[in-house]
């Protein structure tokens, strides 16, 4: 910011050294003489002050009978100066006379070169701001945006920075010998890989790991993403593309890496939008660059995606992307790492227990956990404590798993009523399916848009669903309905979200899971339009009506029979539920052993 001041001081100054220039040679009202004329006026007697320099240059004043008294500009060679001088001691008037040396001033100078320094500057300025000096130029849309990390860089990531996905790293190892011992894999007439698709949902550390790989080969790493590509100027996504392959060659061995790809690398479109737009040549580009005549050996691109259902499959053949790796959400021991890793730089008190922290964090990913550990360490500095306690941990996974207390809300006694039977049916049911997961916690103190909660934890992480743990949960939704329809004999609006995740269920249970009378067979409907590589014509589903009409009935049925199986439960156990709600409106937030007791298990 001050390099900037700096130079717009510097311009001002410069235009008003010119201005002042240029106005005062243009108010000059005074006469050039000759030497004779000179000589004339000094025999005459009419010189009354002269200034002579050494270079010649003569300056002074001199008084004519017509207009008065004049300023004049005169010049002689250096070699005459002495014969003037001689001329100006016999003029017949006194007249001051003065020897000056011709040494230019600072200010002379900046009067001659002042202009010409100004439309220099003026210049280069233009010519920075038109070819740009990275990509900020008006002619350097083409260039590319990428980010260069070189391998100096003290802040490198390597694999020590990345816990909980071991078995993308294991594969990831043999990316990193590729680019460290490049002849190793050569000499048997192999070839290096093209590239490295990391797949994974957002926040499980693609990202981190291409860094990590960069990291540990020692190599230059440019970094973009795929919406940096695209602008508005036709062929400029594809100008870009050659630009970074270009800088890639020229910091071999490096890594590119790509994130979120599927932007510039989704399925080229077979209906209306036509084959020549933007996107699409932006991607011929890519795909030509990757597995073109030239070669790039030693630089291998790395990209990142969510979505790699919707990527093009001339980018998923083997030559361009030739290893594709699965960056899955971390298991309970993966995430006990990650939050090991997290904590290095936090003070934390003798009572954490990564272990149960990470236990009770069931399908968080790498984000999440930071996410976590920096709410924890906040809530301890708001309370300005000395150490991370393991309550800090607790509130910090109740906000980001709930969302933040929302204690100022007001709300009725009514109100604070019937959502005390709606959750106590929650965990009533809970409690009593054999199926279910642990209750965990219930309160009925607003977080996030929720009037209250019923929170259940894992015992261990699920990667399969059992139909008799689905329908169990699906019970568990139907109970905070069944209990305001059951002791209040209503229906409120605070079922909406129990509703549509039941419905989710129940329909993800009959058309893709096959758990329902229709037998294992897959009604999801195919997705996407001819943006994403579909044609006009494709069909949305692959059914009939009677189809259509069937999975309907199967979804209401399952639903239904939940429903039935919440109202018995809570029918059966209305003391205990009268207990919950009253233990609630007293306690607001009850734990699992809590409801335990007051339940009498």
């Amino acid at each position: 910011m001050a390099r900037k001041t700096l130079l717009a001081w510097a311009a001002i100054l410069l235009i008003l050294i010119v201005s002042y220039s240029f106005c005062s040679n243009n108010t000059f009202t005074g006469q050039n003489l000759s030497r004779n004329d000179l000589e004339y006026q000094l025999g005459k007697g009419n010189i009354e002050s002269i200034f002579v320099y050494d270079n010649g240059d003569i300056n002074g004043t001199f008084h004519d009978h017509v207009y008065g008294k004049k300023v004049f500009k005169s010049h002689v060679h250096p070699e005459l100066v002495k014969e003037l001088e001689s001329k100006i001691a016999s003029s017949p008037r006194k007249l001051l006379y003065e020897n000056r040396p011709s040494t230019p001033s600072l200010l002379s100078v900046l009067f001659s070169w002042g202009p010409m320094l100004l439309i220099l500057f003026f210049w280069i300025y233009m010519m920075r701001r038109i070819s740009g000096s990275g990509s900020s130029g008006a002619l350097s849309f083409g260039k590319s945006k990428a980010k260069l990390a070189r391998s100096e860089d003290r802040n490198r990531i390597t694999f020590k920075n990345v816990a909980g996905v071991e078995e993308a790293m294991a594969e990831l190892q043999e990316t990193v010998e590729f680019l460290k011992e490049p002849k190793k894999f050569t000499k048997l007439g192999g070839r290096l890989p093209k590239g490295v698709l990391l797949m994974g949902s957002p926040g499980t550390g693609k990202t981190l790991l291409a860094k990590a790989v960069a990291g540990e080969a020692n190599v230059p790493f440019f970094s973009i993403t795929g919406a940096d590509f695209i602008e508005m100027f036709v062929g400029v996504g594809a100008s870009r593309v050659r630009d970074l392959f270009e800088q890639g060659k020229k910091n071999a061995p490096c890594i590119i890496f790509i994130d979120e790809i599927d932007a510039v690398g989704g399925r080229r479109a077979f209906g209306f939008s036509g084959a020549h737009e933007e996107r699409e040549q932006t991607l011929n580009q890519m795909l030509s660059e990757m597995d073109g005549f030239e070669s790039n050996e030693g630089v291998i691109i790395v990209a990142a995606t969510n979505r790699p259902d919707i990527l093009d499959p001339a980018l998923l053949r083997p030559g361009r992307f030739d290893r594709r790796v699965v960056v899955d959400r971390p298991d309970v021991r993966g995430r006990e790492a990650i939050l090991k890793v997290h904590v290095k730089k936090i003070p934390l008190a003798d009572n954490v227990d990564l272990g149960i922290i990470a236990r009770g964090t069931s399908g968080f990913v790498g984000a999440d956990l930071a996410n976590l550990v920096n709410e924890a360490a906040l809530n301890a500095a708001r309370n300005d404590q000395k150490t991370v306690e393991m309550q800090d941990f607790e509130f910090s996974k109740d906000k980001v798993t709930m969302g933040s207390e929302r204690r100022s809300m007001f709300i009725s006694d009514k109100e604070k009523t019937t959502t005390a039977i709606h959750e106590a049916g929650h965990a009533l049911v809970a409690l009593f399916m054999s199926n279910a997961d642990p209750l965990h916690k219930v309160t009925i103190i607003p977080r996030g848009m929720a009037l209250g909660l019923t929170q259940q934890l894992p015992e261990e992480d699920r990667h399969n669903y059992s139909k008799e743990y689905l329908t169990d949960q699906l019970a568990i939704l139907m109970g905070g309905r069944c209990a305001e329809e059951i002791i209040l004999n209503q229906q409120t609006t605070g079922a909406s979200n129990d509703i549509e995740r039941a419905t989710e269920f129940a329909r993800r249970m009959v058309c893709e899971w096959g758990m329902s009378e229709l037998g294992p067979q897959n009604f999801i409907s195919k997705e996407g339009g001819p943006f994403l590589g579909r044609s006009l014509t494709e069909k949305s589903r692959d059914y009939s009506e009677l189809t259509a009409q069937k999975i309907d009935e199967e979804v209401k049925k399952i639903i239904k029979q939940a429903h039935e199986t919440a109202g018995k439960i809570i029918k059966e156990k209305m003391g205990a539920l009268k207990k919950l709600v009253d233990a609630l409106l007293v306690s607001e937030i009850l734990d699992g052993e809590q409801i335990k007791k007051i339940v009498g298990i």
